[in-house]
């Protein structure tokens, strides 16, 4: 059978964190990880990743952080390069319309 005990995924962790913040930019570390499936330190990982990357931008607000994020970039890997970010967030905004992410 197809899918059944597969451990792969379409899209990484760095798109399910990214999707996340775009949902929510204040969401926190410990939400991110808890939504994505995966460890704080990779949370942690993967947003210094994306914030090296020019993806994000980190801002300290109180104990927070608040993340904006750079639609215009475009994405790395030659076969999607001619889309951005935003072009990305955008696709997946459109078909989670009327599907609310679990918490």
């Amino acid at each position: 059978m197809h899918g059944e005990g597969s451990s792969w995924h379409f899209l990484t962790n760095h798109s399910h964190v990214l999707l996340c913040i775009s949902e929510d930019p204040d969401i926190t570390v410990r939400e991110l990880a808890h939504r994505v499936g995966i460890t704080e330190r990779a949370v942690m990982r993967i947003i210094g990743e994306l914030d090296d990357g020019g993806v994000l931008e980190r801002t300290r607000e109180g104990r927070r952080n608040h993340y904006t994020i750079n639609a215009d970039l475009h994405l790395r890997h030659p076969v999607e390069n001619h889309c951005t970010v935003g072009d990305l967030i955008q696709m997946f905004r459109q078909t989670m319309a009327g599907h609310p992410v679990e918490r």
